[in-house]
């Protein structure tokens, strides 16, 4: 980057730092916790890696306190990690990062609205930096966001990035006849090439038959799956911007194809239909 003169003033880069390894071993080398430390060290890292010397938006990739997140539905005080590094320690090391003018702003991702208000509360109380987003999933098989954490963000001012609104492929419906394994199952996606994927929450066959009804019902209207889907997505109010992931060019322009997509009132009635009866099967 630093090679080509006025390249980075055309990008808004963001990356993160990963909480604590949860069997990820890869991650400083399996610790439990993330500390203020290990995110001064991360950024530096980062920075180096990616030759710039600024970053635009530093995100926390998951709480270090434990929540239930990745599939897990429900929230157990007896997992709580009693030595794990506070919110409040976390805050001042991103604040660090903000005054050295290696970050430029602050946000969290897979976070609830405990963990959204707390941040806000303590950047406020100790005059640290404010988060400005949050990267949760959403998209039309996991709507979990709406379940409360929306009007924590709305009322606190902080952006949702909607993370994989097509999920993980699911609601491109190119899974739809063979499934995630069977014949003529695209080998190259994640979803198809790693059984550790297919154990979380997009694997599940209750996420595949929930996409399916919703991918049929583009169709009905005349759309594609991927043009309904991200168009829930990048229409509703509470979305700031959709993270979008891609393997090819050509799926690249489907999903740009897709903006300008509106979705009547019939569509958006018939959504939610279908999200009464199955619900949020990839949460």
């Amino acid at each position: 980057m630093r090679a080509r003169p006025g390249a980075r003033e055309k990008l808004i880069i963001a990356t993160k730092v990963a909480g604590p390894s949860r069997g990820m071993p890869w991650i400083r080398g399996g610790a439990s916790n993330t500390s203020g430390a290990d995110i001064l060290a991360a950024c530096d890292g980062s920075l180096q890696r990616m030759g710039v010397d600024v970053i635009d938006l530093y995100q926390i990739h998951w709480p270090n306190r434990h929540v239930p997140m990745f599939g897990a539905a429900y929230y157990n005080p007896q997992y709580e990690n009693a030595t794990a590094s506070s919110i409040h320690e976390q805050l001042e090391a991103l604040g660090q990062l903000v005054k050295a003018g290696k970050v430029r702003a602050i946000g969290l991702s897979n976070e609830t609205p405990y963990g959204v208000h707390e941040f806000v509360r303590l950047a406020e109380q100790h005059g640290l930096p404010r988060v400005a987003s949050i990267q949760n999933p959403y998209c039309l098989v996991n709507r979990t966001y709406e379940n409360g954490l929306d009007e924590s963000c709305h009322r606190l001012n902080v952006s949702l990035l909607a993370y994989s609104p097509l999920a993980f492929g699911l609601l491109t419906g190119k899974f739809d006849a063979s499934g995630l394994t069977g014949e003529g199952a695209p080998k190259d996606a994640r979803l198809g090439k790693y059984e550790s994927t297919r154990k979380q929450r997009w694997g599940r066959l209750e996420a595949l038959v929930a996409a399916k009804r919703y991918n049929q019902l583009a169709r009905d209207h005349g759309m594609t799956p991927t043009q309904m889907a991200l168009a829930f997505c990048y229409t509703k109010w509470q979305v700031a911007s959709t993270i979008i992931g891609v393997t090819s060019v050509a799926q690249l322009d489907e999903d740009l194809d897709a903006w300008g997509t509106t979705l009547s009132p019939e569509v958006l009635k018939a959504i939610d239909a279908i999200r009464w009866e199955l619900r949020d099967p990839a949460l």
